[in-house]
C-alpha cells in the first residue's frame, strides 16, 4: 500500500483557502498512486487554539463535501485536521474520508495541559482500514505517550500515523521516540508536521517516515511543503515537493 503524509503551511484560520491547498496536495498524491494521504494536526485551520471555538465544524459540514467527492473519484483515503463540535466541547479531530463510505472522525484522546482551556478529550481510538491494513491515527501530544501506541497495537494497528504541530524542541524528542516505537512494535511510523508560525510557536516541519525496524526512510526539512509516499510492502519512498 502506498501511504502519503503531507507537510503543509496552513493559512491561519482560513478554512476555504486551506481546503484549496489540501486539494492540490491530494491530487498530487493521487497522481503518484497513493491510496491514502494524511495531513498535520488542525491542518484546515492551522494550529490556533484561541480561534478553535469560532472555527469548529460539525462532522457533516458541507464545505468539506469536496473531500468525499475526491475520495470517491480518485479512490483515495483522506485524513484532514480540524476542530469539531461535540456536546462536551471542542475536539481536536482528524476527519477521515474513504471511497463510497460515510465520513468519520478520530479525536485526540490525550491533550497537552496547554490545550485544556480550549478543548476536551476524545474518547475512542479508531483504526482506518485500507487494503487490508489497519492504520492507527495519533494526534501530536498523545503520539508521544507510550500507552497510546500500546492501545493502538493491541487493537490491531499495523501502521501508526502521527499528525502533529511541533516546534524544533518537540521534533527532536519525536524523532528518537518514533524510531523506538516503530522498532519495538515492528510497525512503520509516519509523522506529518506543519511548517510556519502557529499559536505561540513556529512549527518545525521535518515530517518523516520510519520503517518497522526503526530506520529513518525519508524526511523533509523545516521549509519544504510536499508529500512523502511510503510503500508498506516494498518500503520504497517517494518524496515530492509541492
Amino acid at each position: 500500500m502506498n501511504i502519503a503524509i503531507a507537510q503543509i503551511k496552513s493559512v491561519k484560520g482560513n478554512i476555504p483557502a486551506n481546503i484549496q491547498k489540501h486539494i492540490a496536495f491530494i491530487n498530487q498524491a493521487s497522481l503518484l498512486k497513493a491510496s491514502s494521504i494524511f495531513f498535520p494536526e488542525l491542518s484546515l485551520t492551522g494550529y490556533e487554539p484561541e480561534l478553535a471555538k469560532d472555527l469548529a465544524v460539525n462532522l457533516n459540514d458541507n464545505r468539506l463535501d469536496v473531500f468525499q467527492e475526491i475520495s470517491d473519484l480518485k479512490k483515495i483515503t483522506i485524513g484532514v485536521g480540524i476542530p469539531t463540535l461535540s456536546h462536551e466541547g471542542i475536539l481536536i479531530s482528524m476527519l477521515i474520508f474513504q471511497p463510497e463510505q460515510p465520513r468519520f472522525l478520530y479525536s485526540k484522546q490525550q491533550l497537552h495541559e496547554d490545550e485544556f482551556p480550549y478543548f476536551v478529550n476524545g474518547k475512542d481510538q479508531v483504526l482506518v482500514n485500507i487494503e487490508d491494513e489497519k492504520i492507527a491515527p495519533a494526534i501530536c501530544y498523545e503520539s508521544l505517550q507510550i500507552n497510546h501506541a500500546d492501545k493502538a497495537v493491541e487493537l490491531g494497528a499495523q501502521i501508526y500515523i502521527a499528525s502533529v504541530a511541533k516546534s524544533k524542541n518537540g521534533i527532536d524528542k519525536a524523532y528518537a521516540y518514533y524510531a523506538e516505537v516503530s522498532k519495538n512494535y515492528k510497525i512503520p511510523v509516519l509523522m506529518s508536521n506543519c511548517i510556519g508560525e502557529c499559536d505561540n510557536l513556529v512549527s518545525a516541519g521535518c515530517s518523516a517516515v520510519w520503517n518497522k525496524e526503526g530506520k529513518l526512510m525519508a524526511q523533509f526539512d523545516n521549509q519544504e511543503e510536499g508529500i512523502i509516499i511510503f510503500n508498506t510492502q516494498t518500503e520504497k519512498v517517494t518524496r515530492q515537493i509541492i
